[in-house]
């Protein structure tokens, strides 16, 4: 970690630890990727060889990193070097951290920290770099040019599918917005999004190994608001809007990034069946097809979708994509229609230990839940029948979901702090609908008690941000 700078010259080359390298190659790759001792290049630990000293690097918490990598000019290469992390794996010892994105109130900047859950302490990532727009491409490096002049990503999609009827001219008034957010290959990506009405193609990088922020190849399409999802260590992008002549278009095009080579490829377009079938041009033309959301769970991409007319939308299902195919087929009926929404734009999922999980937040008549997709039912089932959410109807993203540490995890934001809650989620053991008092595994639990099996296991006080995504690595 540190504010170690990524060389311009590697722009959009594939990163050299893109591939884990084979068994024979380990030992060679350890010793060329260490200094040679010297006068120069003095030992990592003065006495021990550099292969021993590596391993005891390894085995630091990765929050030390931040004061051990100013030791000397060895340790910092060592550090941000790509075999320490390797090394780290090989060893059982790679933390996961968990990455907030929010935007502040004032100066509208977009603002990324990382929560340690081993030390408990959070760390703020660097700024995205200054960059400016042409059509939708990106070039970094514009100086005085700062990230609230480019970035705001508070507005709702919503107001998006709004300015198809009769409000035309409401991006061109915000710089940047829509943006998306991945991981892959244990980094960041930030891609797409609109600047200045039209939608970007570029993708930046975060690298935790050097604590950076670097312009990667582009997308082949300028996107906002597209979804993304990690599937086979690719990351998969599918749908989203873009501006032309007539206005927003919702795309139906996919296509896949591939960090070992650093190229983006093509993926057969999505259907949008229940869009095509459609009785007459006149709903055609008024219903507008969006993929609400992307999610990796049993080798597939599950991608729900809506048909959206302000300000109604409906949920019409959605497909699913297998890569050994590389086709898309209609998703099962049950997860399609019973998948939980809040608003446009805002299905909330992630995946824990092989199970799918979607927050159902509050409404007036009745409190959040979180629901788990049965498969073989092809049913959601309630797991937690109360979920400390309120319904925050002026925030586009006042909580998250996110499967952290081998559980589930909710981020919220209260007036005051941001807050991390983590939940020992308590699965249905039959088909039917639970009752209030036997939502549970153990049927001793009732529904009052229920309300404890949330634990806050860390809180920030950002008082005048907003929550706008997150992501988990674990380096």
């Amino acid at each position: 970690m540190g504010a170690f700078l990524s060389s311009p010259t590697s722009k959009n080359q594939p990163r050299e630890h893109g591939e884990a390298p084979g068994p024979e190659s380990t030992k060679k790759l350890r010793l060329s990727s260490i200094p040679p001792s010297g006068h120069d290049h003095p030992r990592l630990i003065p006495g021990l060889p550099d292969e021993i000293s590596l391993q005891i690097l390894a085995r630091m918490p990765r929050m030390s990193y931040l004061k051990a990598k100013m030791v000397s000019r060895s340790w910092k290469t060592a550090i941000t070097g790509a075999e320490l992390y390797r090394l780290r794996k090989e060893l059982g010892v790679a933390e996961e951290w968990l990455y907030i994105l929010m935007k502040t109130a004032d100066d509208q900047k977009l603002v990324w920290h990382a929560f340690d859950p081993v030390s408990n302490q959070w760390q703020r990532l660097p700024l995205m770099p200054g960059i400016s727009h042409r059509r939708g491409d990106c070039r970094s490096g514009v100086p005085g040019l700062g990230l609230g002049d480019l970035v705001s990503a508070g507005i709702r999609i919503s107001d998006v599918i709004r300015s198809w009827f009769g409000h035309k001219d409401l991006l061109g008034s915000i710089p940047f917005c829509g943006c998306a957010i991945g991981t892959v290959d244990g980094c960041l990506y930030v891609l797409g999004g609109f600047s200045r009405a039209f939608a970007m193609k570029c993708v930046w990088r975060y690298d935790p190994f050097v604590n950076s922020w670097q312009e990667v190849s582009p997308m082949s399409t300028g996107r906002a608001f597209c979804k993304t999802s990690l599937l086979n260590n690719k990351l998969y992008v599918v749908g989203g809007v873009s501006k032309g002549k007539d206005g927003l278009t919702p795309l139906q095009s996919a296509e896949v990034f591939d960090p070992a080579t650093g190229v983006w490829a093509e993926v057969p377009d999505m259907t949008f069946s229940k869009a095509q079938a459609l009785p007459t041009a006149f709903l055609a033309e008024l219903l507008k097809p969006i993929a609400t959301g992307m999610t990796s769970y049993r080798g597939k991409l599950y991608v729900p979708q809506s048909l959206y007319s302000w300000p109604f939308f409906v949920d019409v299902g959605g497909e699913t994509f297998d890569p050994e195919t590389n086709s898309w087929a209609e998703m099962p009926v049950g997860m399609g229609e019973g998948w939980p929404a809040r608003q446009a734009g805002t299905k909330l999922s992630a995946v824990v230990d092989g199970d799918l999980y979607a927050l159902e937040p509050s409404t007036s008549s009745d409190s959040g839940k979180i629901k788990i997709y049965d498969p073989q039912g092809d049913t959601w089932k309630v797991a937690v029948s109360q979920v400390p959410v309120g319904d925050f109807a002026e925030s586009e993203s006042p909580y998250l979901l996110a499967g952290f540490l081998g559980k589930l995890h909710l981020i919220i934001k209260d007036v005051d702090n941001t807050i991390i809650m983590q939940t020992d989620l308590l699965k249905p053991t039959d088909s039917a609908a639970p009752s209030a008092g036997t939502t549970c595994q153990n049927p001793d639990v009732s529904f009052e008690k229920e309300t404890d099996v949330w634990k806050a296991i860390a809180s920030k006080n950002i008082a005048v941000a907003e929550l706008i995504s997150c992501q988990v690595l674990s380096i």
